[in-house]
């Protein structure tokens, strides 16, 4: 039992050779929602430096190493950090198809142990739609400092499936996680399924049944709310994959006989996506409250007290705006003097270097190449973009890591669902 060597780097869901392991090698998928160390914890078990982005407009793509378990090498895909598995982003969908089509051996699932309600819904999704989950706690040692304990065998009899506490910037800590690890690749643990409200599991009852006749390889129960719900990139994706199978005439019929039923109880196609989110955040908040204990709470008091300023009504976006203003404001203004500083600097080296050409009798078609041409574009390009990247990127990256981003994602997220989008695209507006 031992930590890994990275033999990969990242690369986009379709570019993954996943046949190149060892012959006893499996794939295990890590999952979790950004910012709870999932990189931190690839990077320790397969030895690799890999940093990631979870901002909306990065490329999102999937890292993969190679880990080490008994004398297996296992191929493991650090997936984008989501907050979900019904996509509506990019990483979304790219954590959610590779779940559904690759078909991970192992999917462990990284949770934060200082805000365990807000992670577990993630888990409660992938437990639908993975047969085997190894659930990882992470942050272990930051929850304890703030005086929150967490009952990991109890939240492992609630789950179903395997639950380790970790953290993940101490290797030694990791030795557990590995052996549970080891042990679910061994002998697969199924998790209990998820029951909802009874005119929903009436739906999946009349539906599942159908949908295991077609020779579908994906859960049924899962499969069939995605099909009540109407997942558009979903469905788009099966019928890449699958061809014409999910337009069978008679699941078709079942289906809108089904949704007809449903929209007569008050299950339209929103009220029912509302319906299977309100009972996994219902489901999470439940599981939280009878595995956390201690007076250090889900989140800090400092955190609390910046909740009702940052995502009040009143003061959330004058905060917000204000914020914003200046960082505009140091980008722009702070670039000038960097900016006049860097252009003197190359109009300097470019005299030098017309002196130089004037002394060996250079021609002026040369010149005009070298000097007017390629030095003094790269200067005047250097000059001008590099100052305000310098200083509008730093600070964008520090209001992610203080958690800034999520609470403007937050503020904005009823707007933006006006227009069918969600709050996390509002960071690339």
């Amino acid at each position: 039992m031992g930590l890994g060597n990275a033999t990969g780097a990242k690369a986009k869901t379709a570019d993954l050779d996943l046949s190149a392991r060892s012959p006893g090698g499996r794939v295990i998928a890590l999952a979790g929602n950004p910012n709870v160390g999932k990189s931190t914890l690839f990077n320790a078990l397969t030895g690799m430096n890999q940093h990631t982005g979870n901002w909306p407009g990065k490329t999102v793509a999937i890292a993969q190493g190679r880990c080490v378990l008994g004398p297996d090498r296992h191929v493991l895909i650090d997936l984008p950090g989501t907050y979900s598995l019904m996509a509506h982003s990019v990483e979304e969908e790219v954590a959610r198809n590779f779940i559904c089509f690759q078909k991970p051996d192992l999917v462990i699932t990284v949770c934060d142990a200082t805000c365990l309600e807000r992670n577990l819904n993630l888990v409660l999704q992938t437990l639908e739609l993975s047969a085997n989950v190894v659930v990882c706690v992470n942050l272990m040692d930051q929850a304890r400092r703030r005086g929150l304990q967490i009952d990991l065998k109890k939240l492992s009899g609630l789950l179903g499936v395997p639950v380790v506490g970790v953290t993940a910037r101490k290797k030694r800590s990791l030795h557990a996680l590995l052996q549970t690890a080891n042990r679910a690749l061994q002998t697969p643990r199924l998790a209990p399924a998820i029951s909802y409200p009874e005119p929903l599991e009436t739906a999946i009852a009349r539906i599942a049944p159908r949908l295991e006749g077609l020779g579908l390889d994906l859960p049924s129960r899962w499969l069939a709310l995605r099909l009540l719900e109407q997942d558009a990139s979903l469905l788009e994706t099966l019928r890449k994959r699958y061809g014409p199978v999910l337009d069978d005439p008679a699941l078709a019929e079942a289906l809108a006989l089904t949704r007809r039923d449903l929209a007569a109880q008050g299950y339209e196609t929103d009220a029912l996506a509302d319906g299977i989110v309100s009972e996994l955040v219902s489901r999470a908040e439940k599981i939280a409250g009878l595995v956390c204990s201690g007076n250090g709470g889900a989140y800090s008091p400092l955190d609390q007290r910046l909740d009702r300023i940052l995502t009040a009504k009143a003061t959330g976006f004058p905060v917000m705006l204000l914020l914003l203003l200046v960082i505009f404001w140091l980008t722009i203004t702070g670039a000038n003097y960097p900016s006049a500083w860097l252009t003197a600097l190359f109009s300097r080296v470019e005299g030098w270097f017309t002196g130089l050409f004037t002394a060996a009798h250079a021609p002026d078609w040369l010149y005009g190449i070298l000097i007017l041409g390629a030095w003094r574009v790269l200067a005047w390009v250097v000059a001008v973009m590099l100052p305000p990247m310098a200083i509008f990127f730093p600070l964008f990256t520090l209001l992610e890591d203080v958690g800034y981003l999520p609470r403007i994602a937050y503020n904005l997220d009823r707007p933006f669902q006006r227009c069918r989008a969600c709050g996390k695209q509002a960071l690339t507006m």
